[in-house]
């Protein structure tokens, strides 16, 4: 029988550090052909394109599936298994497959999907690893910026589990074989210490919790844990149960109520410049166009004058990172694309005033 392709899932909430983890394993996979499939979210597919973008034979964008129709988990038969199918009927198939959840996602489901019969003979659940915010956890919150995960939350109307960011993080870590604290460097040394510790007190028998900075952690050790997730459901059963049942056609009235009801509570939108000048003085502006206009998150690319490198933004409230990643393409062409996600209400055209001044 041929060996199973290992597939890691990892988890954790918007602006935790899935995609830096994601392209550093990538950037340093040591020969391995690793394929990715992203679970987006936004108007301009910037994980997608990051990971795309990192100019390394182990990132063709061939590798790279996105999957933008919503939480993955709630799409499992419609949008992963599709995915994952074409990817292992390959002629050549990936070494490993990354799976980046939406910070949404329960991972529960997922990992059971991998029973299915078409791919259970054929792939197998690696680990599965949630990134943890440090900082933002060692303060009692989830996330970095918990309103921008609501913003997450009401714009994808596929989801149907309603669970609050408490609950929703007790079921990520339950169902964990590795925990990253990332961001320990903006901690200091002995919070990040009791944060490891108190975590390392709550997760299961077995899972290890680590600490890393800027996603930073080696492939060997995220790579290779031989779990076979996908047997072994009872030890990282849902704390707590969310989906609403298909049969139950209340629940799936109320549903779809709900989500008609929340969906046009944010908005999202994509702001087109030319190049920059200043990359350090752009990103000045972009944090204070953000605190002005209290956008929750904010995300893209730049061409900056004079460089042949592209440029990528991220912010998560007001602190923005940046840095490049490759080249831009003979055909691509050199501007900035940016996108703005944040409250129904937006002064978009203050905003694009703002941003493109």
């Amino acid at each position: 029988m041929a060996q199973k392709i290992p597939a890691t899932v990892v988890t954790g909430f918007l602006g935790a550090g899935k995609t830096t983890l994601i392209r550093h394993l990538v950037e340093n996979a040591n020969g391995r052909r690793i394929a990715l499939i992203i679970n987006e979210f936004g108007d301009l597919g910037v994980d997608g394109e990051i990971l795309k973008g990192c100019g390394i034979s182990g990132c063709a964008e061939e590798d790279v599936v996105e999957l933008s129709n919503g939480c993955i988990c709630c799409t499992v038969a419609e949008d992963f298994l599709p995915a994952i199918q074409k990817l292992i009927d390959r002629d050549e198939a990936p070494d490993h497959i990354v799976i980046e959840t939406s910070g949404l996602a329960l991972p529960q489901p997922l990992v059971r999907a991998f029973n299915w019969p078409d791919i259970r003979t054929r792939v197998t659940v690696d680990g599965v690893v949630a990134v943890v915010d440090g900082p933002a956890l060692a303060e009692g919150r989830f996330a970095a910026n918990e309103a921008a995960v609501d913003a997450q939350r009401e714009a994808d109307d596929t989801i149907d589990h309603e669970t609050p960011l408490s609950e929703l993080f007790e079921d990520q870590v339950a169902c964990a074989d590795m925990v990253v604290v990332n961001k320990a460097d903006l901690m200091g040394a002995a919070a990040a210490s009791a944060l490891t510790a108190k975590l390392r007190g709550e997760v299961r028998a077995g899972v290890s919790v680590l600490q890393s900075e800027m996603g930073v952690v080696d492939a060997a050790v995220l790579l290779g844990l031989g779990i076979g997730a996908e047997d072994d459901m009872e030890g990282r059963h849902e704390v707590h149960h969310h989906h609403h049942h298909d049969d139950d056609d209340d629940d799936d009235d109320d549903h779809d109520h709900a989500h008609a009801h929340g969906h046009d509570e944010f908005e999202s939108f994509v702001v087109h410049r030319a190049e920059i000048a200043d990359p350090a003085a752009f990103a000045e502006q972009v944090a204070a166009v953000i605190r002005t206009h209290d956008i929750l998150r904010l995300k893209g690319f730049a061409a900056v004058s004079g460089k042949p490198m592209r440029l990528t933004f991220q912010a998560v409230g007001p602190r923005v990172d940046s840095y490049f990643d490759r080249p831009f393409a003979a055909h691509e062409p050199r501007e900035t694309r940016l996108v703005v996600i944040g409250q129904a209400g937006l002064d978009r055209l203050a905003i694009e005033q703002a941003l493109v001044t």
